[in-house]
């Protein structure tokens, strides 16, 4: 894993009405093309990955790539 810089500029994925601490994913564009993500309730531990992928996974999400992996609980029984 690449070193982390300390002057990354974390942004909180959350939603803007959102309280407490999460956990949430945050996110650093650093140099050298690198993306930096992390999870509030563990931010010493980072991932790294570069711009390019983070671009396609983006990509993806937005196409609805990834849909699976979620629960549907607006289809669940009450």
């Amino acid at each position: 894993m690449a070193d982390v810089p300390a002057d990354l500029t974390w942004e909180r994925a959350a939603p803007e009405d959102a309280e407490g601490p999460g956990p949430w994913i945050e996110i650093a564009f650093g140099p050298d093309d690198l993306v930096y993500l992390r999870e509030t309730s563990d931010p010493e531990t980072v991932v790294t990955t570069t711009q390019s992928k983070w671009d396609a996974f983006v990509l993806g999400v937005q196409a609805g790539e990834f849909d699976h992996f979620v629960e549907d609980t607006a289809r669940q029984d009450p």
